[in-house]
């Protein structure tokens, strides 16, 4: 599971944008404050059926990581 959605500085995050464009969801364009996070790590698991290959990316660590839950709905 990503954290950025736990995270006070989802809503201008560059790294979870760039996760939200992999899963070619919408990306908020309201604020155009830049935040980059520091040290992290995303994880990208593969699953495979006979016809695709699925990526799902997740943020599993970051050094600028401030808890916010819930934050992202608001």
């Amino acid at each position: 599971m990503c954290i950025c959605i736990n995270c006070q500085h989802v809503k201008n995050c560059i790294t979870y944008k760039i996760i939200l464009i992999q899963h070619h969801q919408p990306v908020p364009t309201k604020n155009n404050i830049i935040f980059t996070p520091k040290n992290t790590l995303i994880q990208i698991n593969l699953s495979q059926n006979l016809y695709n290959i699925k990526l799902e990316w997740d943020l599993v660590e970051c050094s600028s990581f401030v808890e916010k839950p819930g934050f992202w709905l608001t």
